[in-house]
């Protein structure tokens, strides 16, 4: 049986940021859940959810035992 973690978090990345990680700058975000918790994971898997206003929202990033990423939600906020 695997475990799944989860965590929160309320993302916001402009237009501009979010170009500088698709051509290479920045290959992983950082941000904070609102639990507290670092977590750094792949810019990529954000890609779904890129508008022209960049990415805004609250999403759950689950995580397998091994800390490798699973999937995305997104959970509320702007689109």
């Amino acid at each position: 049986m695997s475990i799944m973690n989860a965590v929160i978090l309320n993302i916001t990345i402009t237009p501009d940021e979010y170009q500088r990680m698709y051509m290479g700058a920045a290959r992983e975000v950082v941000a904070t859940s609102v639990d507290g918790r670092r977590i750094r994971f792949p810019a990529m898997i954000l890609r779904p959810w890129v508008t022209h206003n960049g990415i805004r929202g609250r999403f759950r990033i689950v995580f397998d035992e091994n800390n490798r990423f699973q999937k995305i939600e997104k959970i509320d906020g702007g689109r």
